[in-house]
């Protein structure tokens, strides 16, 4: 039996089997390289789901680690803790809300951003709405509530009933969404690239006449940035291509690294939809996590990360799509903002992906034909240009 084959026999017996995972057991990391049990080196183009954006074990943030554990890790929300404001001055800084609330994940910061619409309309504005509407093919989280908020069936599934109070409505359709809108409506939730949906932008046009539609009705415009946000798309935040300033916005993923972190911010107006002991958590920006999350934030301010993103994307989507081009019929399209970037084959893409981390490349694939990039915003070009030259491979081996 193979080393692999003995930890997979373990994860059978010791583990839910929720996940369906890839035949790689990842012993160590470093920058964009991941190796395995056997030493094979990888390069990392997923970034644990656009987490780890300023690459593994990064040296800075190892001794903040070490610092912090030996003066201070954990005493609940219990106590004023200087880190927590540390942090969030840091995170307000980077666009105009005026609140933060800390968490653990991108689906409690989800969470929160739910109950907080729904209290803002219902104690400060007065009005019994609750419910939520999202869109097709979003994703914003696996507990019950972002579950039903999630429009997705197949998260759903046997999950049954969903919490009521959640509508979703046809991607991109602003008729779809004036109809669903009812004095019930507390606020609309959306993400700006939605990244488990397939890599899909929202178009302008229709993001602008959300918001403003939103604005009209009364409704709270709930930006969901857990994957799209902290510098992956250009800028510190996925929405401010747009020029707009929704009243919430969500976040998660690359706040720490790689530590459980999340984040919701929200308008001082709006945040006032929260009062003591209306929400709370026992771990979220504990001493270690917010000294690490500041330190996270320092680093992408300090060393440009968002310029950097969007020259990068922008240098490999032209790489990629140079490689569409010697492959007529076989790509669909190359889309995405920054580096997170969606190559959409025109056939299921499941060969093409094994055939990839085969050689050596971790991405994933979402809507069983989308190559999905989000790796390290610390990722070198020659890296990129690596995976573009192995992709051109497999499609020539393939005859695609």
């Amino acid at each position: 039996m193979s080393e692999l084959e003995r930890i997979k026999k373990r994860e059978e017996a010791l583990l839910c089997r929720t996940y369906g995972r890839y035949p790689i057991s990842v012993q160590k990391g470093r920058g964009s390289r991941l190796w395995d049990l056997d030493g094979k080196e990888y390069i990392d183009l997923l970034a644990g789901i656009a987490v780890t954006s300023i690459g593994h074990c990064n040296e800075e943030l190892a001794g903040v680690m070490e610092q912090q554990a030996r003066k201070l890790v954990h005493v609940s929300n219990l106590f004023y803790q200087e880190e927590q404001l540390d942090l969030a001055e840091k995170l307000l800084a980077t666009c105009h809300c005026g609140k933060a609330f800390f968490c653990n994940s991108g689906a409690e910061a989800n969470e929160a951003a739910i109950k907080l619409a729904r209290r803002y309309q219902q104690r400060v504005k007065k009005r019994d709405a609750y419910e939520v509407i999202s869109f097709s093919g979003c994703f914003h989280g696996r507990t019950l509530a972002t579950v039903a908020a999630t429009g997705q069936a197949r998260f759903q599934d046997g999950f049954a009933p969903m919490p009521e109070g959640f509508t979703q409505v046809a991607w991109g359709d602003i008729e779809a969404l004036e109809r669903a809108i009812s004095p019930k409506t507390a606020a609309v939730i959306l993400e700006m690239i939605q990244g488990e949906g397939g890599v899909r932008p929202v178009q302008p046009d229709f993001l602008k006449a959300a918001v403003a539609l939103c604005k009209e009705k009364g409704v709270l415009f709930i930006a969901d940035e857990v994957q799209g946000g902290l510098c992956r798309t250009g800028k510190w935040w996925s929405f401010q291509h747009f020029g707009i300033e929704p009243d919430i916005v969500t976040s998660a993923k690359a706040l720490a690294n790689g530590l459980p972190m999340g984040a919701m911010m929200a308008t001082d107006e709006v945040a006032c939809g929260f009062a003591q002991g209306s929400h709370a958590t026992t771990f979220g920006a504990g001493a270690l996590l917010s000294k690490v999350a500041e330190k996270v934030l320092e680093i992408m301010d300090r060393d440009k990360l968002h310029d950097r993103a969007a020259d990068v994307g922008a240098w490999a989507m032209d790489r990629f799509n140079e490689v569409s081009l010697k492959h007529p019929g076989a790509i669909t399209t190359v889309r995405g903002k920054g580096l997170l970037i969606g190559i959409e084959l025109s056939f299921p893409g499941k060969e093409v992906w094994e055939a990839l981390l085969q050689k050596g490349f971790i991405l994933n694939l979402t809507q069983e034909k989308v190559l999905r990039l989000a790796p390290a915003l610390t990722i070198e070009k020659a890296d990129l240009d690596s995976f573009a030259g192995a992709l051109e491979e497999v499609l020539q081996e393939k005859g695609k």
